[in-house]
């Protein structure tokens, strides 16, 4: 048993429809939890005029019933309010109204290889799907997957460690849950309010210079039982499987577990999490069964599985590359020289990127846990987790502890 995720939509089109498959029957569902989840993606200082026009929210049309799941596909829908201003340019059906094609493609993003690869002569036809709004979606797919977790122990977070070349200090301790209250209401969702504001006013420093950011950002996993993923086979790895996912995201171009590329650089001995006995451990000691970790230079992820520490991704996100200040480029109808196409655009993602992060990373995760765990009910879920635990002798730390 695994889990599906397919969206479908265009940007500026009627909206967006997230089709989640293999869900268990019985699982509550939170509205305002789902919704929430929805407007966090919309946050972050940077962000251009199409989030004043949206209002998301995620809507069930199948699969849900007086808030519980049935255990059949959910479709879930998310409006594009934007449409109206678009209806004749990405009405589905034919129009009778001139619409101009685009012929002008953007560096660094999918117009030109897209239109190349599916016979388009006009680019709109690829930017439209290409698009980041297509996130939406994915948050929206994502929040069933949280929910799952949720219900399972599982509590996922996340906040922004750099934008351009401001960087948030590094803490001198492993961060807990209760650490992240309040993120969402800093305006770069940074943990670090002199940072904050570093990086709010370089965001604005180069709004005026026609200029977009990137940066990174982490996402922290808490109450993972170990043992989730396989090292038997490739395609069963839990590493590659989220790098996988956070690298299909628009605009990411790497990611990192643990202490991540710092361990090349570190001597074999001071890279490993050393494994302590129950008698040989001091307080604040993460307990796995009759084990213990001091650090987690992993990043919770040994040999492809999840080993029941805090899992640790960091993502890198690119400047995205629809600017107010087009680059050169090329007309595809003429073969002339040409500026790239212009469109309303963010200058700042990062911070909504990790929301999109957490919902990518939730999904796969929660995945993995219908594979290992089956059932066609939440309590079965529950049951055959719990005996999977009493199995391993394994005893979870505390969430936020």
């Amino acid at each position: 048993m695994s889990l599906t995720l397919t969206t479908a939509g265009e940007s500026h089109g009627p909206g967006l429809t997230a089709i989640v498959e293999g869900l268990p029957a019985g699982l509550e569902l939170d509205r305002e939890a789902i919704n929430r989840d929805m407007a966090r993606r919309q946050l972050g200082h940077g962000r251009g005029g199409r989030m004043k026009i949206e209002k998301d929210a995620a809507e069930p049309t199948a699969g849900v019933r007086h808030g519980r799941t049935l255990g059949g596909p959910i479709a879930l829908q998310v409006a594009n309010r934007d449409y109206a201003n678009w209806e004749e340019r990405m009405n589905p059906w034919p129009v009778e109204a001139d619409v101009p094609p685009v012929h002008m493609p953007r560096p660094g993003h999918a117009d030109l290889v897209g239109a190349w690869k599916y016979g388009h002569d006009d680019v709109r036809n690829v930017l439209e799907r290409a698009s980041a709004r297509e996130t939406a979606a994915r948050v929206a797919g994502g929040a069933l997957a949280k929910a799952f977790l949720s219900a399972l122990g599982v509590e996922i977070r996340s906040h922004v460690t750099q934008i351009g070349p401001v960087t948030a200090p590094q803490r001198d301790r492993p961060l807990v849950v209760a650490d992240f209250e309040g993120v969402d209401e800093d305006p770069v969702r940074c943990l670090d309010a002199e940072a904050s504001k570093a990086m709010v006013a370089h965001i604005t420093a180069e709004r005026k210079n026609n200029e977009s950011i990137g940066g990174t950002y982490e996402v922290v996993v808490y109450g993972l039982a170990p043992g989730i993923g396989s090292h038997v086979s490739w395609t069963e790895r839990l590493d590659g499987r989220l790098a996988q996912a956070i690298c299909s995201i628009q605009a990411h171009k790497g990611v990192e577990f643990g202490d991540g590329f710092d361990l090349a650089a570190t001597p074999g001995s001071q890279a490993q999490d050393e494994i302590f006995g129950v008698e040989d451990v001091a307080d604040g000691d993460e307990r796995t069964g009759a084990v213990r970790r001091r650090t987690n230079h992993a990043g919770g992820l040994e040999g492809g599985m999840t080993n029941g520490q805090p899992l640790v991704v960091r993502a890198v996100v690119k400047p995205i590359p629809t600017i107010t200040k087009p680059l050169r480029s090329v007309d595809l109808a003429t073969g002339e020289p040409a500026k790239a196409l212009r469109e309303r655009t963010d200058n700042c993602v990062v911070p909504a990127a990790g929301v999109v992060g957490e919902a990518m990373i939730a999904f796969v995760l929660a995945s993995a846990y219908r594979e290992k765990f089956g059932g066609d009910h939440i309590d079965d879920v529950r049951a055959a987790l719990a005996a999977y635990q009493e199995r391993i002798g394994w005893v979870g730390a505390p969430i936020g502890a």
